[in-house]
């Protein structure tokens, strides 16, 4: 697996670079956030872990620009105790984020979790070419597309997943701990919002093309998917 780090901080870079290396991972390190946005576009990553704050530009202007031509799962690095970057992070199409400073077995864990899903659908799209469709939203297994009435959705790798999820399971009401466990391959936190901003950024997206609520919120059980208008 190919990563790419960008942060500022080099001695933190040569530490998860030798620790991650260890692991069977190849890690390119960048110190700036524009040559690190150029990187991130010209090659092809598996994952890559962005800092917040960088010179010539910041994490999250990389990540809005990068989102504009890549998909490539992006876990931010954020400082501690800085719900706005968290939720800023996640309303740009971040995966994941985790706080600074860092257990570097915590930071394996969420790579090795994400990763792990890329090597799950890789595997399942070579087996599975069928597509499902709820409520005028259709998921197909093997692109890994999901659209609405016909337009396809710009969804990141978690976005995909979770909305995935919901359609095979529509009528159904699925926990945030569930979909933590499943999509982001770890326990759901206290406070951790993170899926209630993915969630966010799918309704936003479908709401482009359908007028009605296809996504409702149960209070304190989770998420389901309405089945019909």
């Amino acid at each position: 697996m190919k990563l790419l780090m960008i942060d500022d901080d080099t001695g933190l870079c040569e530490l998860l670079s030798e620790y991650l290396s260890a692991q069977g991972f190849t890690v390119e390190c960048v110190h700036d956030g524009a040559e690190g946005l150029k990187q991130a576009i010209k090659h092809n990553y598996e994952l890559i872990l962005l800092d917040v704050m960088l010179p010539s530009m910041d994490g999250f202007e990389v990540l809005k620009q990068l989102r504009q031509h890549k998909l490539t799962p992006v876990i931010m690095l954020t400082a501690k105790g800085e719900d706005f970057d968290r939720i800023f992070g996640l309303e740009l199409g971040a995966d994941d984020y985790i706080p600074k400073p860092f257990n570097h077995r915590e930071l394996l864990a969420r790579v090795k979790a994400i990763t792990r899903r890329i090597e799950h659908i890789n595997s399942l799209s070579s087996q599975q070419a069928s597509s499902l469709s709820v409520n005028s939203i259709n998921v197909n297994f093997a692109t890994r597309e999901a659209s609405v009435n016909d337009n396809v959705l710009s969804l990141t790798g978690t976005e995909y997943e979770i909305l995935a999820m919901l359609v095979q399971h529509a009528g159904e009401v699925i926990s945030k701990e569930q979909i933590s466990e499943q999509v982001l391959g770890r326990r759901l936190a206290p406070f951790d919002r993170s899926i209630d901003m993915h969630v966010s950024n799918i309704r936003k997206k479908i709401a482009e093309h359908v007028s009605n609520e296809r996504i409702k919120t149960m209070r304190g059980s989770g998420y389901v998917l309405i089945q019909g208008e």
